[in-house]
């Protein structure tokens, strides 16, 4: 297993995004149903459980999907706005369809262990989908100010997938705890996944189920960082 991450094979590349797909075992996945998306383009083996629970949750509230996976051999974290639809077909497709989307993501930090963070552009969103999030995840803080978000973490840069559909979305970014990830699951017995993220699951897919379509009429209402600092 290599994680390149101070590789700039493929960050130097005109089209780093292009490089990436034409890699041994990356891998698109699309399933379009709704106008409500979720995103995992940093899935399979970088940050992993994030295509399951995009996944997952897109098929609990008939949502659409896309996931980018990379295969146990070989992760490139590319930032996100390197992620351009022009160098993909599907992902072109999946943008063109939706009007909102999440996009989730793995992080870690030990000053952040049980913080789930909500950034992106769309900050309407981001409140809706904390408020079926925190009754669900008592053990976390749910973070949706841009203020209380690390920069590098925010997803605001204009490029960022998650803020390409028609009214934009929220960037979710995930501790290892919940995602199944941490040492303190070490000999769980339970069948499938650990509870939090099991609950997180059905926090996202309840969220999109309960999403309006005139509730995206508030999404151009949107919280911003400043423009020099963009976060990826």
């Amino acid at each position: 297993m290599a994680l390149h991450l101070k590789d700039r094979t493929l960050l130097d590349a005109e089209r780093p995004f292009a490089e990436l797909l034409g890699r041994p075992g990356v891998t698109e996945v699309l399933q379009l149903r709704s106008r409500f998306g979720f995103m995992a383009f940093h899935g399979g083996w970088l940050e992993e459980v994030t295509d399951d629970i995009a996944t997952a949750a897109a098929e609990r509230s008939g949502a659409s999907v896309y996931a980018c996976l990379q295969g146990p051999d070989d992760q490139w974290h590319l930032p996100s706005h390197c992620f351009d639809p022009t160098d993909s077909p599907v992902l072109r497709q999946f943008l063109d369809h939706v009007d909102v989307v999440v996009a989730v993501h793995g992080f870690g930090s030990p000053r952040l262990l049980r913080a789930v963070l909500l950034g992106g552009r769309n900050r309407t969103l981001a409140s809706h989908v904390a408020v079926h999030l925190i009754g669900r995840l008592p053990h976390y803080e749910i973070l949706h100010r841009l203020d209380d978000i690390p920069r590098s973490l925010a997803g605001q840069h204009p490029r960022n997938p998650c803020n390409l559909p028609r009214e934009g979305g929220v960037q979710i970014e995930l501790p290892p705890r919940i995602r199944g990830k941490s040492p303190m699951w070490t000999g769980f017995r339970g069948s499938g996944r650990v509870p939090h993220h099991e609950a997180l699951i059905e926090g996202l897919a309840a969220a999109a189920r309960a999403w309006s379509p005139t509730d995206g009429l508030a999404g151009d209402s949107r919280e911003l960082v400043p423009e020099p600092s963009l976060a990826g």
